[in-house]
């Protein structure tokens, strides 16, 4: 599904990375740890859109482009996208979360999209 590419992208994100310091510059984290900080928000942001997408009207009218819907879902799942996003942040340092979002997330999303759909039609 689509958390495997996605962690293995976290993983190569957290390798290149530093260690998360607190404030108090105590706490590091492991990359398993930041990786399993990060999974639920994926998961949320994931399943946001593609209730979003299966909502919205022109769903699976034949003129309908993924991309679009994926694109109309945004605003619905802002807050879910940004808690992932700042998350990513958060534990692999500034402008990461961005650079997941528009990179590796973006481009399985759509495979996660139809799979959804090829799971709800069995």
């Amino acid at each position: 599904m689509i958390l495997a590419p996605l962690l293995g992208a976290a993983l190569i994100l957290a390798v290149a990375d530093e260690p998360f310091d607190n404030a108090n510059g105590t706490t590091k984290l492991t990359a398993r740890e930041k990786i399993a900080a990060t999974e639920p928000l994926i998961q949320s942001a994931t399943d946001c859109i593609i209730h979003a997408v299966a909502a919205n009207p022109d769903y699976g009218k034949p003129t309908a482009q993924l991309g679009d819907l994926i694109v109309a879902s945004m605003p619905t799942c802002v807050t879910p996208v940004r808690a992932m996003i700042d998350a990513y942040d958060r534990y692999f340092g500034d402008g990461t979360g961005e650079a997941f979002f528009m990179g590796p997330y973006l481009d399985v999303l759509p495979k996660a999209v139809v799979n959804a759909e090829n799971k709800a039609a069995d």
